[in-house]
């Protein structure tokens, strides 16, 4: 069995509902292991608070020893939204209109929904095409997005869903890679903008980088975060599968948003240098 299925059925080995039956009511009551309410919806795992402070507890640890592990950070994010963090970004999205057309409609983004090739044929400086280029270029699919198990409330389950999946369009969206310092510098966007708790604790992986990474971070990333993150509207509440045509530097500026310095470009100059600096002593 590989490493992070073990991992996942140690950490959910108490977490296993009794009934297999699907029940639309709200797990909000207290209850324990022994008297476990059935699923509000498909895949859906009461927790007890014990348990969900256990799963938070030990997610927390996997994400920090090994920031890779996106079902891990999938699973903390989940444990620590409940129960104010993630009923308030849904009641953002009941506050708008675009929220809650999201809300009814309840687009997915996948593969299947999205066509990559029709994405990578769209006009060149669309989201669509900027969405797919970046995909494309971190080697990352829209199909790799965990179910979300924990969240109670089947409506605020979906709110979480639609939160993982419009990740990649931040990315996107912001220019920032996939590798541990541009990850962390969309999780302080992503704090500032949504609230959520996940995305503040991610900012702990901090600890992880090198000095001088360290030093970007806390002079250029996470200044450009927090401003951009607080002064932009509220990304949840953007119609993706509606704004694929539209010109990317348009909607950043519709939304507020400036995008960082290239990181990968950065990084490239810095290595580019280094190089020189050797080449130079060796001479």
């Amino acid at each position: 069995m590989p490493r992070r299925q073990k991992d996942l059925v140690l950490l959910q080995s108490i977490f296993r509902p009794t009934s297999s039956s699907c029940s639309r009511q709200s797990s909000s009551r207290e209850f324990s292991v022994l008297s476990r309410p059935p699923p509000n919806y498909p895949g859906h795992v009461p927790l007890t608070f014990i348990e969900r402070s256990a799963l938070a507890v030990g997610s927390a640890v996997t994400s920090l020893l090994n920031p890779r592990r996106a079902d891990m950070i999938a699973a903390l994010g989940e444990a620590t939204a409940q129960p104010f963090f993630i009923t308030k970004l849904r009641n953002r999205m009941l506050a708008s209109p675009t929220g809650r057309r999201i809300l009814r409609d309840r687009p997915r983004i996948t593969s299947k929904t999205m066509s990559l090739e029709h994405l990578r044929k769209l006009p060149e400086n669309s989201v669509g095409r900027t969405y797919a280029a970046w995909l494309d270029r971190e080697g990352v699919s829209p199909d790799t997005r965990d179910w979300v198990r924990y969240i109670d409330n089947e409506e605020e389950a979906y709110v979480m869903q639609r939160y993982r999946e419009c990740h990649d369009f931040y990315h996107a969206l912001t220019g920032l890679p996939i590798f541990v310092e541009g990850e962390i510098g969309l999780k302080a966007f992503e704090f500032a903008n949504t609230g959520l708790p996940m995305t503040a604790l991610s900012l702990v992986a901090i600890v992880k980088l090198k000095p001088q990474e360290r030093q970007r971070m806390f002079n250029t990333y996470l200044p450009w975060a927090f401003s951009n993150g607080l002064g932009s509207v509220d990304l949840i509440n953007i119609y993706w599968e509606e704004e694929l045509e539209t010109d990317v530097n348009d909607l950043r500026a519709r939304l507020g948003i400036e995008p960082p310095p290239d990181l990968r470009e950065t990084r490239q100059k810095l290595r580019e240098a280094q190089k020189r600096a050797s080449k130079d002593k060796t001479t």
